[in-house]
């Protein structure tokens, strides 16, 4: 079963140049180390969520695995991905509501989102 990807994929600064190929192993449904996805939530309360790439190893939560906005190696990368796209979206928007900023997006190259510390 194929997964849905953003066009517009996010991807953390640690995986910056190795997105394809990580997306590749993801899509094979191999097992990848310490990589985790920002995805569209499943209920309508949430705007995003984070899981492990390894959760889709399982055919049920593959198949369930909403579209897939953002990638990094590591859950505090996740987190500070989470944190500067609602940053992002707030500024653009003056609202937070990420669900709907991403919908509107056509832009078809990769976005990279710096770490805090910058």
């Amino acid at each position: 079963m194929k997964l849905i990807w953003q066009k517009n994929l996010y991807v953390g600064e640690s995986l910056v140049g190795k997105e394809k190929k990580y997306k590749s192993k993801i899509n094979r449904g191999c097992g990848v180390i310490d990589i985790y996805l920002l995805t569209l939530p499943h209920n309508e309360e949430n705007q995003l969520e984070i899981i492990s790439a390894n959760q889709l190893l399982q055919k049920v939560l593959r198949r369930r695995c909403p579209r897939i906005i953002g990638m990094t190696r590591g859950y505090d990368e996740a987190l500070d991905m989470l944190v500067m796209l609602a940053s992002k979206v707030y500024a653009d928007t003056g609202a937070l509501d990420i669900k709907s900023y991403l919908n509107r997006q056509e832009v078809n190259t990769h976005k990279i989102l710096k770490s805090t510390g910058e």
